[in-house]
């Protein structure tokens, strides 16, 4: 198995929190020294394990942004 790196540049947010205390975060993170991305995912307390996530360009975001300021959410 290769070796895995990621360094989190910039907490943004929490969107929530399970019971367990999981959070789900935005963060920026660099992954495998690579120029940092956005990312969502869930973080076990401590941030010693995670979850499956999404990862996104800012250009991405951007437009996820947009997609959403257009929804009628209720």
């Amino acid at each position: 198995m290769s070796d895995f790196s990621y360094e989190i540049k910039e907490r943004i947010a929490i969107l929530s929190e399970s019971k367990a205390g999981w959070t789900k975060e935005l963060n920026l993170i660099s992954w495998g020294g690579r120029a940092p991305k956005y990312d969502i995912r869930d973080w076990a307390p401590g941030g010693e394990k995670m979850g499956k996530g999404v990862t996104l360009q800012k250009e991405e975001l951007i437009k996820l942004k947009e997609i959403l300021k257009n929804l009628e959410l209720s």
